[in-house]
């Protein structure tokens, strides 16, 4: 089996699940440590994934995660909502 480079492995993973058409997906940080190539395809799926009816749930500190795939963010510190900024941030 080839190796695979770690936002393709992240990828696969992502499609295995999505496979099974969940209704709510969870996340934190999905696209850390991936290529721009790999984030766009993460991006493509999770929207497909939306479009179909799931719900998702992201935890990122990276704001172009935050704006390319929310639609709703809330801030959170110290286990409380201390902000919600408009979308597109």
């Amino acid at each position: 089996m080839a190796k695979r480079s770690g936002g393709n492995q992240q990828k696969v993973l992502l499609a295995k699940w999505l496979e099974m058409q969940p209704k709510v997906i969870l996340l934190h940080e999905p696209t850390q440590g991936v290529d721009i190539g790999s984030r766009r395809h993460i991006f493509g799926y999770l929207a497909t994934a939306a479009s179909r009816g799931a719900g998702i749930l992201l935890a990122s500190a990276d704001q172009a995660d935050l704006v390319n795939l929310c639609h709703r963010v809330l801030v959170f510190s110290r286990g409380r909502v201390v902000a919600e900024p408009p979308v597109p941030l």
